[in-house]
């Protein structure tokens, strides 16, 4: 059985305050866009993992995709596995690849298996996963408050329009990202900013992350202005980083030598 889980962008991201935990409460719009890893499964004697075009740690049952097979296993009698995993999306882009496959894996497993779980018990499922993977299970827009997990359905739709995502050869980890970031409520809620018109976002939506993340890798910041530039409506960084996108009324022509660029449909 084969599924293909797709990525998501941040529409905004607002790092509201240190929680007692350790943790950030934040606000943010997840939004999924078409760019997708393949993910396939057989039954076997003993489960493996194979990943093609991304590196791989020695113990597979670290990976999100075991790791969500593990899990339902606790509770149904499911067979092992031979898993094939074809990454597209980058890692540590701030795009939710890895989250994006672990909730696919469970409602694959869900509809292979004939478990009958519920979306609602699937989303719950995933939420042990990371904070953001019980997204993908719906996967539709949504306004994400908490540490990421709480979730408020939004009618938003960019349809009509173009994402260019660009992955330069950096790696931002989600620690070094919340290491230094300053934390504060915006004066203009983000979801009374994303009801303004599109050409108003560059004003009032920001991500949070870009202050510090831009001090140590500059280069973002200029992959930004270059979108601005080669005619986006709005750019900012997905997330923790370091991919960079811009919504685009007309499909651009782009130049980012060296780095990894993706034109997508909305």
């Amino acid at each position: 059985m084969i599924t293909f889980p797709n990525a998501k962008i941040n529409l905004g991201l607002n790092v509201v305050s240190r929680r007692a935990d350790g943790y950030h409460n934040l606000e943010t719009l997840f939004y999924p866009i078409n760019l997708c890893d393949a993910l396939e499964f057989v039954l076997a004697e003993q489960t493996s993992l194979r990943v093609v075009g991304s590196p791989i740690a020695d113990d597979i049952e670290q990976n999100l995709v075991v790791r969500a097979l593990r899990l339902l296993q606790r509770d149904f009698d499911l067979p092992e596995l031979e898993i094939a995993l074809l990454k597209i999306i980058p890692m540590g882009a701030g795009l939710g690849g890895g989250s994006a496959d672990a909730a696919f894996m469970l409602k694959m497993l869900n509809e292979n298996f004939q478990l009958k779980l519920s979306v609602e018990q699937l989303e719950k499922y995933a939420t042990k996963l990371g904070s953001d993977c019980a997204f993908f299970i719906r996967n539709t827009p949504v306004f994400a408050t908490g540490i990421g997990n709480e979730f408020t359905s939004v009618e938003l739709s960019l349809k009509g329009y173009y994402l260019a995502l660009v992955k330069p050869e950096i790696h931002v980890s989600t620690a070094e990202a919340y290491a230094h970031v300053a934390c504060q409520r915006w004066n203009t809620p983000l979801l009374d900013v994303l009801a303004m018109p599109i050409e108003k976002w560059s004003d009032y939506l920001f991500n949070d992350f870009e202050i510090s993340v831009f001090e140590v890798h500059p280069e973002l910041a200029v992959i930004k202005q270059k979108l601005y530039k080669s005619g986006a409506v709005y750019a900012a960084m997905s997330g923790s980083g370091s991919a960079m996108y811009g919504i685009f009324k007309i499909k651009p022509k782009l130049n980012f030598p060296n780095h990894h660029v993706f034109m997508l449909d909305l």
